[in-house]
């Protein structure tokens, strides 16, 4: 992948693999899936969108999962990801007070 901060929807396509209709989609059906719309009603994606698009991708066509059990894991990585960021900041502030 390119060092880009925006993505149009045709280079998504070639870095995913997912057709342009495929993609849009997604976007009504995963509400993380946001790109950025400018006044030209262009879409841009960013790295994250396209790490969305390809766990998305993941989902649904390796693991056959329907769109809503994608959704609910989605969810639960979301979760999971931010207890381990409390946790990982519970146990410096810990060790900060050990210091003392």
């Amino acid at each position: 992948m390119q060092n880009k901060i925006y993505y149009k929807i045709g280079e998504v396509c070639e870095l995913t693999g997912l057709k342009p209709s495929v993609v849009r989609f997604w976007e009504k059906e995963f509400r993380q899936l946001k790109p950025v719309k400018l006044s030209s009603n262009q879409r841009y994606y960013t790295v994250n969108h396209i790490e969305l698009l390809n766990r998305i991708k993941y989902l649904l066509y390796e693991e056959k999962m329907t769109i809503e059990g994608a959704r609910k894991k989605l969810r639960e990585q979301t979760v999971d990801e931010k207890l381990l960021e409390v946790k990982n900041e519970l146990l410096s502030i810990l060790e900060d007070l050990r210091k003392y």
